[in-house]
């Protein structure tokens, strides 16, 4: 078995997928292929590898080359990010001079249609690869926007084999489950959605609703009003599976207004300083390497070394994964991006049907939907103005901007990140 980590660079990232690989006893061997395009980062990253997998069957390679480094998988994890630091301090900077806030900026809002655009050559180019040197191969997506970018997959490449995986829905579950004082292991739940907006549609355990359990632990604190999610759930009736500060730029009643960031405590611009944090670990982790000290490596039981466990072994599971809706969610656009429950197995990932969602759940979905829709075929359709459009149908920029200024904007971001756009954008219509 081979398994190949793209964007391995990601260096936190890959330990801690690592990590979850080697502590099943039994995978037996498999080979690790780690690919990168900065060198410096994969070195590191191999180096970590060879720590963690030191004394374990795994064999690990390390490819500057995609194709390469692709020949011959069996599973690819998708971790990249296009333009590092640099293109996220651009997606922050460039918007709040227009007077537009954001707190992560990876999902829909301009800042996720702008990491979207950058990312979808180098899915092309992944695309392109897996058809050729391993079509049967599983792509198990991490790179954010979750949803554009598995749509764009599934729209403009030849991957037969793609699932999104985030770890959203089961961390709310777990905070949730220490919220109202029950065991995890006792509690059973449904969630769905679109990416990073799922909806807890049922919380229980031993049968019995838990949200009256919930309602009282809000009551016992009433600082937990002071968070986005919990605001929105008090006024929606479902729990939202995203943190309040990926959810408040999701939708447009909160960024725009300064009384609202400071009754919700609404971190404006918070993901730079995340980021920051993340280039200061990955140096503190390759100068460790460099000396040779001892890293600190944790598991995630993360879904894709449990898909891929499942998929080799047969063991049977479920885990949430980001696929087209065909009929999954029935009150979503069919082949929009859902989040939904999947059975993974022997078979390889097979997404459960849903239904409807609550009707107010899905308004909201069906406008994140949207975005993701003409930020697709703006370059499916080599249409440059599906940006703009994309960008007056997003909630909080139509909140916040005018029109004329969002024409601005985009012209601006477009411009900033330049070469880095997918070339029939970069000549502005």
């Amino acid at each position: 078995m081979k398994i190949v980590f793209l964007g391995a660079g990601s260096v936190e990232f890959t330990q801690g997928l690592l990590a979850d690989l080697v502590a099943f006893p039994d995978l037996g061997e498999f080979e690790v292929a780690l690919h990168d395009i900065h060198p410096e980062r994969l070195d590191t990253a191999e180096a970590a590898a060879r720590v963690i997998a030191a004394g374990r069957p795994v064999k690990i390679s390390a490819h500057l080359d995609l194709r390469r480094a692709l020949e011959g998988a069996d599973f690819a994890i998708n971790m990249i990010q296009v333009g590092m630091i640099d293109a996220t301090r651009v997606d922050f900077e460039v918007p709040a001079r227009y007077g537009l806030r954001q707190t992560i900026a990876d999902t829909i809002g301009v800042g996720g249609i702008f990491r979207a655009l950058r990312t979808f050559p180098a899915l092309d180019r992944i695309g392109r690869a897996m058809a050729e040197v391993c079509p049967d191969a599983w792509l198990l997506n991490y790179t954010n926007p979750m949803a554009m970018n598995v749509w764009y997959l599934a729209a403009a490449t030849p991957v037969r084999n793609v699932v999104g995986l985030c770890h959203s829905i089961y961390w709310t579950a777990h905070d949730l489950a220490e919220l109202v004082g029950v065991p995890l292991e006792e509690v059973s739940y449904l969630a769905a959605g679109v990416n990073h907006q799922s909806w807890m549609l049922r919380f229980e355990s031993g049968g019995q609703d838990l949200y009256p359990r919930l309602e009282e632990a809000i009551e016992r604190d009433p600082g937990l009003l002071r968070r986005v999610r919990v605001d929105m759930y008090r006024r929606l009736g479902y729990y939202p599976t995203e943190t309040s500060e990926h959810s408040a730029e999701y939708v447009p009643w909160y960024l725009h207004d300064e009384s609202e960031i400071e009754r919700l405590r609404i971190p404006v611009g918070a993901y730079i300083g995340i980021s920051e944090e993340n280039v200061r670990q990955y140096e503190a982790t390759r100068d460790a390497l460099r000396a040779g000290r001892p890293i600190t490596v944790e598991g995630t039981m993360e879904y894709a070394p449990q898909i891929i466990h499942s998929v080799t072994t047969g063991t049977s599971r479920v885990v949430y994964g980001n696929v087209q809706n065909r009929g999954l969610v029935a009150n979503l656009p069919d082949g929009c991006v859902v989040e939904v429950p999947c059975v993974a197995d022997a078979l390889g990932v097979r997404p459960m049907a849903v239904g409807d969602l609550p009707a107010q759940c899905a308004a909201l979905n069906r406008a994140y939907v949207n975005v993701n829709e003409l930020t697709v075929r703006a370059v499916t359709e080599g249409r440059p103005e599906h940006v703009r459009h994309a960008m007056m149908a997003d909630p909080n920029t139509a909140a916040t901007l005018t029109v004329e200024r969002i024409d601005e904007l985009c012209g601006a971001l477009l411009e900033a990140h330049g070469e880095l756009m997918p070339e029939s954008l970069r000549s502005r219509s």
